[in-house]
């Protein structure tokens, strides 16, 4: 599973959500949705914005947690 840490750069950088947004223009709304893990994608041009705006690097933003889903497949 992805986990999102965009709240832990925002505190870090001392910055909120909705300058964020304005900064790399997206809405608060679509931002939100990124910020609390309900987004199924993210675009690559909207992560280096983020990056930018953060001063960060994308593993800064994205975490890999091993879930319940994410062992190893029957596939090899």
């Amino acid at each position: 599973m992805i986990i999102i840490n965009l709240d832990v750069m925002l505190a870090k950088r001392k910055m909120s959500s909705g300058e964020l947004a304005s900064r790399i223009g997206i809405t608060q709304a679509n931002l939100s949705i990124l910020k609390t893990g309900k987004a199924k994608a993210i675009r690559f041009s909207t992560l280096s914005a983020v990056c930018e705006a953060l001063r960060c690097q994308p593993g800064d933003i994205l975490e890999y947690r091993e879930g319940p889903d994410d062992g190893p497949t029957s596939d090899a």
